[in-house]
């Protein structure tokens, strides 16, 4: 295959970026998008020409890393993959692929397509914790009898990888999707009640303060999750943020 490649290039979060053009061949329909690049890349190092920066880690669509907005869809075309499970069978030879980062405040732009998704963390930190009893009488997590939708739903919002996907496809840039998967995690299940109003409180305090817009009502972050995190989630969060409020 032979592509045409517009590249969002940016030498740091100072500078201005722009869309560099790129000409690639030889490009297999069997790659993944991510040893598309690496072909690039080489051939780039090769003419002693600076790299195309992008994120990536494990390339078996865990880590979440690997986050691009490729011809305006967060990680392509396809569906419920990460961009490293793209194929470039889903492109067809002589096809013109953009390829830009995340965009959103939340994230700033690191280098060309590497964005700055720490706040993602921060938003974990301010909740994302259950008291455990460590004083010698620990019981066993198996051992405590949960309703299987329960666990079922937990173990569906618990899929979310961080990726970002929903706060790029969000015309508001919006968290509420990730948010809500990770206070349904443990307001599913029993070890997450302890501090389960304080949790929602304070991780949606911290989805404001890193400045992510609110929900839009739209529904495409669910369409465009790699790991179709649905929109009860959402819905869950904001019960359980109005319990707590109620509460304070």
């Amino acid at each position: 295959m032979k592509l045409k490649l517009k590249i969002w290039r940016q030498k740091n979060s100072e500078s201005k970026g722009k869309i560099i053009d790129y000409d690639i061949e030889n490009i297999s329909p069997d790659m993944s998008f991510l040893e598309m690049l690496d072909v690039l890349n080489a051939d780039l190092i090769s003419k002693d020409e600076d790299p195309v920066s992008f994120d990536h880690d494990c390339r078996e669509g865990i880590c979440g890393s690997c986050s691009l907005f490729i011809n305006g869809q967060a990680h392509g075309p396809d569906r419920l993959v990460t961009t490293c499970q793209l194929h470039m069978r889903k492109f067809k030879d002589g096809d013109t692929i953009y390829i830009e980062p995340f965009r959103a405040k939340a994230f700033p732009v690191i280098k060309d397509l590497v964005v700055d998704r720490s706040a993602f963390d921060r938003i974990q930190h301010a909740g994302g914790y259950i008291s455990v009893n460590t004083s010698g009488n620990t019981q066993d997590a198996n051992s405590i009898p949960i309703n299987k939708d329960d666990a079922d739903s937990a173990f569906d919002a618990a899929t979310c990888i961080g990726c970002g996907a929903c706060v790029a496809t969000c015309k508001n840039s919006s968290a509420m999707l990730f948010v809500g998967a990770k206070v349904s995690q443990y307001s599913l299940l029993p070890q997450g009640q302890t501090e389960a109003s304080r949790r929602v409180i304070n991780m949606v305090n911290q989805m404001d303060l890193e400045g992510f817009g609110n929900c839009s009502n739209t529904g495409a972050c669910e369409v465009e999750c790699p790991k179709g995190i649905s929109l009860d989630n959402i819905a869950r969060m904001n019960r359980e943020l109005l319990k707590a409020s109620v509460k304070k």
